[in-house]
């Protein structure tokens, strides 16, 4: 029997994160299961179905690991609507979690992603660490978790871009949660491909960053649309400011965009790559989050 509990290194469980990361295939057999910690719940996630016995030995041993967790629960991506359940415990929906000294509202069972991806925990530090007094454009913000990296990290202005008016709800009351003044935060519930006024209206942008989902039925296919993104880089960013790429695409490497600058925005230069943090592990090179920096120069 395979058990996840004994690849799980950390002892310190105050914020939140992930603890098994079998998708990345670096670990024979599980590359089917990830397992995260939103305190007090251990959140174990399944790509494909598994012997019942099998998951209730999981969850027994990694009840175990810390006296914080009071909840086990499972969400099967391998099943339409991708339902949660309990495994042990409490039948915990919501909780409040800690990420850099930020809080954030995680739900369980009310929609397929929680509200925090803790693959970004390194991008939202670097945002954290560089918003000081910039004006920041944030695409695909969901629940607006690089919005309170950059307000925490003293913006001048962060502007919120979402097609999905109740994910821009749900990032507002982040932003509430963490009693940040709400007149330096901007929402936009529209489409970004349609609304190029609407984001411009707050620009010119220092910073701007693009996290947009590989796939959104109707309105986004990254290896089609990045390049639209791309284009509006001179509409959008001040000369000398600087921009996040973010891919979570397992079928597209960095070289990706690499491509779609190089083609779109040549004025964009190189700057670094953001990691993920180690227990992102993959065992095939650029299947993972890929998340790069580059600079605006025109000449």
């Amino acid at each position: 029997m395979h058990f996840m509990i004994e690849y799980i290194t950390t002892t310190d469980f105050t914020e939140c994160q992930r603890l098994f990361h079998g998708r990345g295939h670096a670990y024979p057999n599980l590359s089917h299961v990830n397992v995260d910690w939103f305190s007090p719940v251990v959140l174990i996630t399944l790509y494909q179905e598994v012997d019942h016995d099998w998951l209730l030995t999981q969850a027994q041993q990694l009840m175990k690991l810390t006296a914080e967790c009071t909840s086990v629960q499972v969400q099967y991506r391998s099943r339409k609507f991708a339902p949660t359940e309990v495994l042990l415990g409490e039948n915990i929906e919501h909780t409040v979690v800690k990420e850099l000294g930020l809080s954030y509202n995680i739900n369980f069972g009310k929609a397929q992603n929680c509200g925090l991806f803790l693959d970004m925990s390194n991008g939202r530090r670097w945002v954290k660490d560089n918003a000081k007094d910039k004006n920041i454009l944030n695409l695909f913000a969901y629940t607006c978790p690089f919005s309170l990296a950059a307000i925490a990290g003293n913006a001048k202005q962060v502007v919120n871009i979402d097609i999905s008016k109740s994910s821009l709800t749900k990032g507002r009351e982040n932003h509430r949660l963490n009693q940040h003044l709400m007149d330096k935060i901007k929402f936009e519930g529209v489409d970004i491909f349609k609304s190029n006024s609407r984001i411009k209206k707050y620009g010119l942008y220092d910073l701007i960053i693009s996290d947009p989902p590989t796939m959104q039925f109707g309105s986004v296919d990254i290896e089609r649309d990045y390049k639209k993104i791309v284009r509006k880089i001179p509409q959008w960013l001040k000369p000398g400011g600087e921009l996040i790429l973010c891919l979570n695409s397992p079928d597209l490497t960095e070289q990706f965009l690499f491509d779609v600058i190089a083609e779109h925005c040549p004025d964009c230069q190189f700057k670094e790559a953001i990691l993920p943090v180690e227990v992102f592990k993959e065992a095939h090179q650029g299947k993972g989050l890929k998340v790069l920096v580059f600079s605006y120069c025109p000449e």
